[in-house]
């Protein structure tokens, strides 16, 4: 099948530097401990999940934060104060509906791009902001190592865990990964990945854009030290199989390792919000050109319906798709509270087994966009 000439990038910038016996997700609710009338949710069991063999739990969808503080890829190019006002109204109203898994990176927010601010600082922020009002508050945080070339041996990894730690004003982190493999060095970045572990640093250690073989070259690696490598996080949704079709998604399946799913819902095109008339602005609309959201209709009007059926949007239909596959956490972006609401309603309930399989094969006959080159590497 032949394949588009577009590319996705799933950081901010590269050379310079995600049956009709359906049950509702309903949080339960306690008293916060902190002043006020309001409630802070509290997650039970049932709604998370092991992170591969390690014994971090997660929440069986996350929240992608790249578009947090940039303006080189999301935000038309601006960051301002209405921007980060609906980016801690995601992050509020994904702990209040059950959501408090936060993937971030040290590359988002990129401090070479003028007036970008550091996704990590922002998440941060919002964490220490939501503790003062609730003390007792669960937020687990995922932040990622950049496997820049001029960066060697496992003291780096440390180095940029910490300075992300400081940025974070945490003194761990719940998930730490390697965002995507070297041109050189891998041994000593899985290294550094299992000194994290063992200096209390983290609690569970990833990779990302890994292939199969890397896929196994690092879990047999950190398994060496008895360290389970807990996750793979790599481009995946309905309209980007490439994880299934390279043997990563078998691999990960094999040997235990989660994975985390991002572009989810193909950075928007998934939702239903853009046409040909009206394709997304920025360097996405040059990947999901007018031409690609033309073929992508037939699907979408199907994934529309479908979710008539279910009370569901196309992009919790979207995201409920990937939770189907098994051993998938989806983790879309969300820029404000309006779409953080809608992700958190894309779990609780379950597509049919021929729905999955009818969607799958209507996705099969679209000619997929060019993910990130390293996934191939």
């Amino acid at each position: 099948m032949a394949m588009a000439t577009h590319f996705t990038f799933p950081f901010n910038y590269v050379v310079s530097e995600g049956s009709r016996g359906r049950e509702k997700f309903v949080p339960k609710l306690v008293r916060a401990v902190a002043s006020g009338d309001s409630a802070a949710p509290v997650k039970s069991e049932e709604s998370k999940v092991k992170l591969g063999g390690s014994d971090l739990k997660v929440t069986k969808l996350g929240i992608g934060v790249w578009s947090w503080g940039d303006n080189s890829y999301w935000n038309d190019f601006q960051w301002d104060d209405r921007k980060l006002k609906a980016a801690k109204g995601a992050f509020d109203t994904s702990l209040d509906n059950g959501i408090d898994f936060f993937d971030t990176a040290e590359v988002y927010g990129s401090k070479f791009s003028l007036g970008a601010i550091s996704s990590e600082t922002l998440l941060g922020r919002f964490i220490r902001e939501r503790k003062e009002r609730y003390p007792g508050a669960e937020v687990s945080v995922a932040t990622k190592y950049a496997a820049l070339p001029w960066r060697l041996g496992r003291q780096s990894v440390i180095t940029a865990l910490k300075d992300s730690l400081d940025r974070l004003g945490l003194q761990s982190v719940d998930l730490y990964q390697l965002h995507w493999p070297g041109l050189w060095g891998n041994e000593g970045y899985l290294d550094g990945l299992g000194d994290a572990v063992e200096q209390g640093l983290v609690k569970a250690v990833g990779v990302s854009n890994y292939s199969e073989k890397r896929l196994r070259d690092a879990y047999e690696r950190l398994k060496k030290r008895g360290i389970p490598l807990a996750s793979n996080q790599v481009n995946y949704s309905l309209i980007y199989r490439a994880p299934e079709q390279t043997g990563v998604k078998a691999a990960c399946d094999e040997l235990g390792v989660t994975l985390i799913a991002y572009s989810p819902i193909a950075q928007g095109a998934l939702t239903g919000k853009y046409t040909p008339e009206n394709p997304p602005s920025g360097p996405r609309g040059r990947i999901y050109t007018r031409e690609f959201l033309t073929k992508l209709q037939p699907l979408l009007n199907r994934i529309k319906q479908i979710g008539e059926n279910y009370s569901k949007t196309p992009t919790q239909v979207a995201l409920n798709w990937l939770v189907a596959q098994g051993n998938v956490i989806p983790i879309p972006g969300a820029k404000n509270a309006e779409q953080a609401k809608e992700f958190a309603g894309a779990i609780g309930w379950t597509l049919t087994d021929n729905e999955v399989a009818e969607l799958r094969s209507m996705a099969s006959e679209i000619n997929p966009v060019v993910g990130f080159p390293v996934e191939y590497l």
